[in-house]
């Protein structure tokens, strides 16, 4: 379509603005059924994606540049509304299973990358718009389904094996439900203590209504919760944790989304032909990424107490590793660097999503968790949009052809990826103070988890 490179990645940033908007889809969680919230996503996924294939597909004359970039926003923020319904609903019914819910879920997102390549290569290579319809129609009916079992209920614990597949989905509604109707707790509240001043067989008098007053006053006022807690946006948003997670998230995601939407003209770049296999490996890799740090920090905080932001640390120090590989770009460097981006990405997804729901609560999980995932769009327009795309254009401008659209060499994104892997150190940084300022809040987890009756079966 004759775009520059700028002008592709500006596609990219808008569709990746579109999960700006996942605020609302954080708010509605809030007060809106999640089958309601399935249906705007997989409405809004139809009309982005189905509009991209009547262009690219040339059932419809083009459009203009800037309503493309709409129609992209509108399919990029279609999946904050069915990542909000399921993750939610999900952290919510399984709060003692955060890190294996999140690395679970956020896997199959992961995975679902490298199906959808692979089969649209194997069986559309020759009409590549297929892939656009496939994006517009599969997802809606899944939702659609989704809609029958994807419920909220009692908090549950033991279950999580039902989650490993999608075929025990059916299953695994029907004994939530089942559990939930058998094995209800009551809460049980304390009486107030009463000192000796206050019985009822001592005569009033004003000394203890004095006394007492201050306390009443205060009872009012709302106090700063105790990270740990739950925290409303406001709360959280005030808080030094929250900013340095942000923060760390952008270091981590942003340059990670880069070599995701760049990964063709990077394979371009380094000499290689046919650059699905990158893809692959990227999505296929996040996948085990999401899944391991997911349960195996869940096993070390239980037994340990391993703060859950020092696997972050970790994921910064391989992602910092794939970026120097893929700089040097020696045979074979672009296929470990995806590798290594793509687990660290699908790390740094898992753990900041548990990381959020444990710090800040879950009760307005669905704003924050929404509040986050605007380091996706952010980071975007940061090292992909800006970055890559104007030092792309500039390196394919001094190109020995005399300039024009595609850049080929290893000089296209050598200043791309070191100042990604600066990004990365800055990231290690972030996540090491968060993991020692939250040191106490994980201690405390691990003493709850330890001695919690329910332990023996989560």
């Amino acid at each position: 379509m004759a775009l520059t490179q700028l002008e592709l990645n500006t596609l990219s940033v808008a569709k990746d603005a579109g999960k700006a908007f996942g605020l609302l889809s954080g708010i509605a969680s809030d007060r809106l059924s999640t089958s309601v919230i399935l249906l705007i996503g997989s409405f809004e996924g139809l009309i982005g994606y189905g509009v991209q294939w009547l262009v690219v597909s040339q059932r419809i004359h083009p459009l203009p540049y800037w309503q493309m970039c709409i129609f992209l926003c509108l399919g990029g923020n279609s999946t904050t509304w069915m990542n909000t319904a399921v993750l939610v609903t999900c952290m919510r019914n399984f709060p003692k299973n955060r890190g294996p819910v999140s690395g679970i879920l956020k896997g199959y997102v992961g995975l679902s990358t490298a199906i959808f390549t692979d089969i649209c290569t194997a069986l559309f290579s020759s009409n590549p718009s297929a892939f656009l319809l496939i994006l517009a129609i599969v997802p809606a009916v899944i939702c659609l389904a989704a809609i029958i079992f994807l419920r909220e209920t009692t908090p549950a614990a033991g279950l999580m094996l039902l989650l490993a597949t999608p075929l025990f989905v059916p299953l695994y509604s029907v004994l939530l439900k089942l559990k939930s109707n058998l094995d209800i707790e009551q809460q049980i509240k304390e009486p107030l203590l009463v000192g000796p001043e206050d019985s009822p067989a001592k005569p009033q008098n004003p000394e203890p209504a004095t006394a007492v007053s201050p306390i009443v006053e205060n009872a009012g006022i709302k106090q700063q919760p105790m990270i740990g807690e739950d925290h409303t946006i406001i709360e959280m948003m005030r808080t030094f944790d929250f900013w340095i997670l942000f923060l760390s998230f952008l270091c981590g995601v942003g340059t990670g989304m880069c070599v995701m939407n760049n990964m063709g003209q990077m394979g371009l770049a380094l000499g290689y032909v046919d650059v699905s296999i990158f893809v692959s490996l990227t999505s296929i890799w996040g996948f085990f990424g999401r899944i391991i740090s997911g349960l195996v920090s869940e096993q070390l905080l239980w037994k340990f107490g391993t703060p859950r932001p020092l696997w972050n640390a970790a994921s910064q120090v391989l992602m910092t590793l794939g970026f120097v590989i893929m700089a040097l770009a020696l045979p074979g460097s672009l296929y470990i660097g995806s590798i290594l981006v793509g687990i660290c990405y699908g790390v740094r997804l898992t753990i900041t999503v548990a990381v959020a729901s444990e710090l800040f609560g879950l009760k307005y999980y669905g704003l924050l968790y929404n509040i986050l995932i605007l380091n996706l769009p952010l980071g975007s327009f940061l090292f992909s949009g800006l970055l890559a795309g104007y030092l792309y254009d500039a390196e394919a401008a001094r190109s020995p052809a005399g300039g024009g659209n595609t850049c080929v060499g290893p000089h296209c994104y050598f200043l791309v990826f070191l100042i990604m892997a600066l990004a990365s150190v800055v990231g290690l940084g972030l996540d090491v103070l968060l993991a020692i300022r939250t040191k106490k809040v994980y201690s405390k987890i691990y003493t709850d988890k330890k001695f919690s009756p329910s332990s023996t079966v989560a």
